[in-house]
């Protein structure tokens, strides 16, 4: 050993290693002597003995982008997708769960092989479609389309299983003390005795018509709300055609399109059939015999409590499974196919009726020729105008001479706000494009933008006409709401400061019935009042009545425009031998929400102790993006969240 030593320190490797070491000395001043620690691979997860590699980032996020892409049916890139904190969070929750198995593994928390392997053998998916076994290859194979390897994929069965043990573990060990249950118990079956009377509008009077100046001053103090954002008005060229009819095609020129396309627009193979999906192989069996037998499908889904799929005029594309696939476009027709293997368990197919594919004709899809032609040529006209305006404007020809000259056209976009609304916030139909709206205001009053492109043949350009900065709306125009809301307010007033000074005098000893009859108002008595009397008596006597001791008053806004004013007279309390089963009731509805915070907090702690961490620029070079992220999103819809958070 000793000599190898000394072998290894007289080669150039040895000398290598100095110069690096000596290097990383002058650079940091000695102060961080992990100089190689850098060298190796980058991890944008870190939990102990757990890390995520950039691959398997990105890996993860491809996947998740794939999913958010087909519920949007829409392409999306990863700065929408991990937009508005997203990508932090999906972080944070990654962290967490690998610090936890992490931790789960040290403390001695593993599942044995055997389960593992009970688990994977369950899947349908790795099962032989002619031997109904489980196959080893087909196990291989079927992870690696996912991108995904054995040990892999064993590895997160057995995280799962540590995850599950521990939280069952947990809501096994875990008892809430009965009094929690016995204080809710005894609030529910409480019943108390009260009177009340109720305070109307009527007793407290109504506001008169407001003045100008009162008007004014609402509007002032609800000036944020009020005031009007800024607004723009600007001119856009476009260099469409815009209602001009479209030139007439040669039938020449639509022969030749089609002749080219041809191959292209041929009609597919179309088939109806019905699908039957079976749990395992044996209950597949018996439907295929059934139906070979001329039992209908509806009658063989009922037998066997399975729902029947009906497919009517389906090309093979449209079927997402390849092998249901190669089953049903194999068969003749009212044939029944043997059960085949899909991703969720075993599928029977019959066919009922086969449309034959065919090549398409001129007179299938003249129209369509003739549409593709006409979008061609207007793209072109389209181009040729911009071409023409780049180069009046670089020829100094101002901004109306070289519209007029190419032919395009301007329209006038009135006065918007930066959010795409009118001036006054309603909606503009058809709503204006984003690029438009961004163009308008990355640009000062008098200022033209360059041509933009918008995608799809499609270009414009803006001129700002007029900026109008924010401001409050003129009286006049809001009179009539603003007027509503002042009598509202005032209202309120009124009733709150006559029920506050009936209720000043019910505290001060005077007797509820007299102050009751002081305003006109009927008392009222209710017995055996409980929690859940609010429906007939209101909130307010509710609150009132559950808030207050015995003997003491209570003053409670039972609606929109009254009060009610009354006293509690009685409190029974809950009866023992009914509040105990109840109170159990109460426990065991608590029991989960209990055990979850702390399964949080214990998730939380594991990760602490792992040492979790995460890094968030490399998490974004490694989605291709630059390391900080943008100040303003890059899509005003809101992004899909990356991931669901760690199982619990």
């Amino acid at each position: 050993m000793l000599t190898a030593f000394r072998t290894f320190a007289k080669s150039k490797w040895a000398i290598g290693l100095l110069v690096v070491l000596a290097l990383g000395l002058l650079v940091t001043g000695g102060s961080q002597m992990d100089v190689l620690a850098n060298l190796g691979p980058k991890h944008v997860v870190s939990a102990g003995d757990r890390n995520l590699s950039q691959t398997e980032f990105r890996g993860e996020l491809d996947r998740i982008r794939e999913q958010a892409q087909q519920q949007a049916g829409r392409a999306l890139d990863f700065e929408e997708l991990i937009g508005e904190g997203g990508l932090r969070q999906y972080l944070e929750q990654k962290s967490q769960q690998l610090g936890f198995v992490n931790w789960a593994w040290k403390a001695g928390i593993r599942p044995g092989e055997e389960l593992v392997l009970r688990q994977i053998r369950q899947a349908p998916a790795f099962f032989d479609n002619v031997t109904g076994q489980f196959s080893e290859e087909q196990y291989r194979s079927k992870l690696a389309e996912g991108n995904a390897t054995p040990e892999m994929f064993e590895a997160q069965l057995r995280d799962q299983y540590s995850t599950q043990h521990y939280g069952a573990a947990l809501g096994a060990g875990m008892r809430l003390p009965r009094v929690y249950g016995a204080i809710l118990a005894s609030q529910a079956l409480e019943t108390r005795d009260a009177r009340w009377f109720t305070v109307t509008q009527a007793m407290a009077g109504a506001a008169g018509v407001p003045t100008d100046a009162q008007l004014t001053a609402l509007m002032n103090q609800n000036a944020d709300q009020l005031r009007m954002p800024e607004s723009r008005t600007a001119s856009v060229v476009l260099f469409d055609d815009g209602a001009a009819a479209p030139a007439e095609l040669t039938e020449a020129r639509i022969q030749e399109r089609f002749n080219f396309r041809r191959d292209a627009l041929s009609l597919p193979e179309k088939r109806s059939f019905v699908t039957l999906t079976a749990p395992n192989r044996a209950a597949a069996d018996r439907i295929a015999n059934a139906l070979r037998g001329g039992q209908s499908p509806a009658d063989v889904a009922r037998a066997n409590s399975i729902q029947p799929a009906e497919y009517v005029d389906t090309p093979r594309s449209a079927l997402g499974d390849p092998a249901v696939a190669a089953a049903v476009f194999g068969l003749a027709a009212n044939q029944v196919s043997a059960p085949v293997q899909a991703g969720v368990g075993f599928v029977v197919a019959r066919v009922t009726s086969i449309q034959p594919g065919r090549a398409a004709t001129l007179a299938d899809v003249r129209d369509q020729v003739i549409a593709e032609l006409r979008t061609e040529d207007a793209r072109a006209s389209v181009y040729r105008r911009v071409e023409a305006y780049e180069k009046a404007r670089q020829d100094g020809k101002t901004l109306d001479v070289a519209v007029r000259e190419v032919g395009a056209r301007v329209i006038r976009i009135p006065p918007i706000r930066q959010d795409g609304k009118l001036r006054n916030g309603q909606d503009i139909n058809p709503p204006l494009p984003p690029q438009l709206i961004q163009t308008m205001w990355s640009l000062g009053k008098g200022a033209e933008s360059e041509v933009v492109d918008m995608g799809q043949g499609q270009y414009f350009v803006v001129r700002l006409d007029d900026i109008m900065p924010a401001a409050l709306p003129p009286l006049a125009g809001i009179r009539e709401p603003l007027a509503r809301q002042w009598v509202l307010r005032e209202n309120a007033r009124l009733l709150s400061t006559r029920a506050n000074a009936l209720a000043a005098r019910v505290r001060g000893g005077e007797d509820l019935a007299a102050v009751a009859a002081s305003v006109g108002a009927t008392l009222q008595t209710g017995t055996g009042l409980n929690r859940q009397s609010a429906e007939q008596n209101g909130q307010g006597v509710i609150a009132g009545v559950f808030s207050s001791g015995r003997g003491e008053p209570f003053s409670q806004q039972n609606t929109a425009d009254t009060f009610v004013i009354g006293r509690t007279e009685r409190i029974t309390g809950a009866v023992p031998a009914l509040a105990a089963p109840v109170a159990e009731q109460f426990r065991q509805r608590m029991a989960g929400d209990h055990v979850n915070a702390v399964g949080e907090v214990a998730i939380a702690a594991a990760a602490a102790r792992s040492k979790a961490e995460y890094d968030e620029p490399l998490a974004r070079m490694s989605l291709g993006l630059p390391a900080e992220a943008p100040a303003a999103p890059a899509s005003p819809a809101a992004p899909a969240s990356p991931g669901a958070p760690p199982a619990r």
